[in-house]
Parts: structure tokens; C-alpha cells; sequence
């Protein structure tokens, strides 16, 4: 049976029912932007007729999803089984271009598991 490593990503402070030991505060980052011209099709967008900014909504869609991956390999590399009390800011870095970090706490899951089988072959390492 093949191995491998599952990172739980919460934004509670614990996972119930579960003692946890605590790794270290573990963090990610991502910088993006839109180019010009998709920048130029949203402002058209937004001055004209107004509704949700599809380019830009994807755009943090993509961002938030590498943000998490990220933070869930840092979190593996650390030793972690969970993050928790995990949070996401964003802030323009200039203008055109803005930052997501994710960060929340590295812990590692102590005792029987709940849903220690993940049903796809893969068992939680430990």
C-alpha cells in the first residue's frame, strides 16, 4: 500500500477530539497581477455595466488555491499532520499587483486519528 503525506487545513484553533502537538507557525506567499490588457477589459467592465470581474475572480481563485498548496507543503516538510487557526490576507503590493499570505499553526496529530484513513490507498505517515 502506497504512502503519503495529507496536510488538514483549518481555520478552527484544533481539530476535535484530536490532541495535537505544536510544530511552529508556518506561512506561504503569492504575488499576482492581470496584464494590461485584462486589466483594461475589467476597468471597461466595471465603469460600463458593473458586476463580478470574472478575470480578477479567477485570478484569486488560482491565487488562493496555490497559497494552500504551499502551505501545505510547508507544513509537511516541518513534520506538521494539520495547520490550524489558519488565516488568509491580502494587501496590494503595488499597483496592478497584490499579495496573498496564508499562515496558521503547524501541528502534529497525537493518538488515534479520526479519519486516519484517507480511502484513496494513502494512510497518514507517523
Amino acid at each position: 500500500m502506497k504512502t503519503c503525506k495529507r496536510v488538514v487545513l483549518v481555520t478552527m484553533d484544533g481539530i476535535p477530539g484530536t490532541a495535537t502537538e505544536i510544530l511552529g507557525v508556518v506561512s506561504a506567499a503569492i504575488c499576482f497581477s492581470k496584464s494590461a490588457i485584462g486589466d483594461m477589459a475589467a476597468n471597461v467592465k466595471n465603469w460600463s455595466v458593473g458586476g463580478e470581474l470574472d478575470g480578477y475572480t479567477h485570478m484569486l481563485e488560482t491565487a488562493t488555491d496555490r497559497v494552500l498548496k504551499r502551505l501545505a507543503e510547508h507544513a509537511a516538510q516541518a513534520g506538521a499532520d494539520a495547520v490550524v487557526a489558519l488565516r488568509l490576507q491580502s494587501t496590494t503590493v503595488t499597483a496592478g499587483a497584490a499579495e496573498l499570505v496564508a499562515y496558521g499553526t503547524a501541528v502534529r496529530l497525537l493518538g488515534n486519528v479520526p479519519g486516519e484513513e484517507t480511502g484513496d490507498g494513502c494512510q497518514r505517515q507517523g
